[in-house]
């Protein structure tokens, strides 16, 4: 039996998951990462991807579009949205992508002549663009 550890994915919709895995491929900002037990332990901010999550039962892949991961003695996923994989439709993600195009022109319009904010409202676009290619949604941008 491998070794395990506690893993819960929650939004504020819903918790999308929790039991015990041996892996968990993160999204995060500062770059990927992967989870495993006896990890050290760390906190991190999401960037939109793929959440890969590795059980003994299987793989499973989630889409999240932010929010923060915990590592500790388990892994607690906090993402502001995530939806199974598997139940991604192209309507699904043209809404994520609608509201980051959304959060990026507010911020533009907000932030005038302050780069920072402007810079990371445009590098979460950039990166929702990126999921769809990822995920084979979206179409070309």
């Amino acid at each position: 039996m491998a070794q395990t550890m506690q893993f819960d994915l929650v939004s504020p919709e819903r918790r999308l998951a929790s039991g015990q895995v041996t892996s968990v491929q993160i999204p995060g900002v500062e770059g990927d990462l992967t989870a495993m037990p006896g990890h050290m332990p760390l906190i991190t901010t999401l960037r939109p991807g793929v959440l890969r999550v590795s059980s003994e039962e299987g793989d499973q892949d989630y889409v999240v579009t932010g929010g923060f991961a915990e590592i500790g003695e388990g892994l607690s996923v906090l993402a502001e949205k995530a939806v199974l994989r598997s139940e991604m439709t192209e309507e699904t993600f043209e809404t994520m992508l609608k509201e980051a195009e959304n959060f990026y022109g507010k911020a533009k319009e907000t932030f005038e002549n302050q780069p920072g904010p402007v810079d990371d409202a445009a590098k979460m676009l950039s990166d929702m663009v990126a999921l769809g290619d990822d995920i084979g949604l979206g179409g070309s941008r």
